[in-house]
């Protein structure tokens, strides 16, 4: 059974993700994706909230589950017995990080794990979640970045959080 682990923030989830993942699942007869909880961060959405997200975004996808870990990607693999991660590149510039970390990756994994890159589709080039996050901070419209479900929950936090202006095209 050919086994592989999407690791990552989702916060939050965007169509560019979801592409990924749906790549990534007729590759692998199983992929996990992972939500890292990253003690470094303050993410708009907690661990939990990011995998229910998951959840409901991949529930059409039978291959996928959903999971979440702290601490090293190489740790929670061994665990998991997996020895294949799937990143995702968008530009150039995305290609230097990810390539360090998947060498630094199978250094601590003793040559165990091995990273699989897939190329966003031009249509998600431009997306990222903090992009995703400072258009609906100002009230943008991020209905082509985000499945519904997930822009209700961000504009939500927002308005609580008393962050959201100009409610304009949500």
């Amino acid at each position: 059974m050919k086994r592989a682990v999407y690791p990552g923030s989702f916060d939050p989830m965007t169509y560019g993700h979801l592409d990924i993942i749906r790549r990534a699942s007729e590759i692998f007869d199983l992929l996990i994706v992972s939500v890292l909880n990253n003690n470094q961060k303050t993410p708009l959405f907690s661990v939990e909230e990011r995998v229910k997200i998951l959840k409901e975004a991949t529930k059409d996808i039978p291959n996928v589950q959903v999971d979440s870990f702290s601490g090293l990607l190489t740790n929670y693999a061994a665990e998991k017995d997996l020895h294949v991660a799937v990143r995702g590149l968008r530009a150039i510039t995305d290609f230097e990080y990810e390539l360090q970390l998947a060498q630094t990756n199978r250094m601590l994994s003793g040559g165990r794990m091995d990273t699989v890159f897939l190329t966003t589709s031009l249509e998600y080039a431009y997306l990222s979640s903090s992009s995703v996050k400072e258009i609906a901070c100002f009230g943008g419209d991020i209905s082509k970045t985000v499945p519904e479900f997930v822009a209700e929950q961000i504009y939500r936090k927002y308005r609580s959080a008393g962050g959201l202006s100009g409610e304009g095209n949500q």
